[in-house]
């Protein structure tokens, strides 16, 4: 499936479930993820979900997979080791120098709070028990969370780079909110801002929040967001595209609007992560609205 300026789009049709959802019905979800392929293995972070009075983001999962498809869990990590009352998006990446990086979207228990943590260790499978650093502790007026990272290079001395969701929380009860920041960093750990660079559209399908999800090519800078029109569509996201329109520039969504969504339920289409293929195709995760409301982390091959 292919959209604005023949962009790959991940789409629900012929795709293949990797992890259904916990339970039926809406609030149980199983997604939220990233992806990277090293060395012809994929290596997969995702959430689980369960409703509201259930436990909310429970614990993120760390597996590989030889075909893309087919996961083994390698580690798992509970949100009660950080004290968060929830989990949201992971991001695992391998580091520079070889060693691994999982990055947590953590919820501060009792408030609309969000901040990303760190845990570094030699391999996947040690994550869990890694070495923890709060990267990015959000403040009294932002919540930061659901983080996209492109690892740095310090041998081209390209940096790391991350687009972050960021929730104000200056009006009480319109904490969903969201817009992205750019941030940039030597190490991945120590980041700077350079404030928003994708912002909602008054009066249009993503009017309450813009979210970058995916990279699509960096050069020229093109990407996947998340969006939604009004609060009542929260959690309840679908996909759009935005590109850079000058060096340096803001996003600059493309206008045709959505450009995927779920064909079930509250059409939930969110949360895409993008994989290129050595032969050039995308495989895409994502998390996808299912019939009785329960979203599945679903995955597709477009190209």
């Amino acid at each position: 499936m292919s959209g604005p300026s023949s962009v790959p789009l991940p789409t629900t049709e012929g795709a293949q479930v990797v992890v259904p959802a916990p339970g039926p019905g809406p609030g149980s979800w199983a997604g939220a993820a990233s992806a990277t392929l090293v060395d012809g293995v994929v290596w997969l972070a995702y959430r689980v979900r369960r409703p509201l009075g259930e436990g909310r983001g429970v614990a993120v999962v760390v597996a590989r997979s030889d075909d893309g498809v087919a996961f083994e869990t390698v580690g798992e990590v509970r949100r009660e080791a950080f004290g968060a009352e929830s989990f949201e998006r992971p991001v695992v990446v391998r580091r520079p120098d070889g060693g691994w990086r999982l990055y947590l979207s953590c919820a501060t228990p009792g408030s609309k709070h969000w901040w990303v943590e760190a845990l570094d260790a030699d391999r996947p499978q040690d994550l869990a028990a890694g070495r923890r650093t709060r990267v990015l502790p959000g403040s009294d007026v932002e919540g930061v969370k659901d983080p996209v990272v492109l690892v740095g290079d310090p041998a081209t001395g390209r940096p790391w780079r991350m687009w972050l969701c960021v929730h104000p929380l200056d009006v009480p009860g319109h904490e969903d909110r969201m817009t992205t920041h750019h941030l940039t960093s030597d190490d991945g750990l120590d980041w700077r801002s350079d404030g928003p660079v994708l912002t909602p559209t008054p009066g249009t399908w993503d009017a309450r929040g813009a979210r970058v999800t995916a990279v699509l090519s960096a050069d020229p800078l093109v990407v996947l967001y998340d969006g939604r029109a009004s609060a009542e569509d929260n959690w309840h996201e679908v996909t759009g595209v935005a590109r850079e329109v000058g060096l340096g520039s803001a996003l600059v969504a493309d206008p045709a609007g959505p450009a995927a969504r779920s064909p079930w339920s509250d059409g939930a289409l969110r949360y895409a992560s993008a994989v290129p293929l050595p032969d050039g195709r995308t495989r895409f995760y994502v998390e996808a609205a299912r019939p009785d409301g329960a979203h599945d982390l679903l995955t597709c091959v477009v190209g």
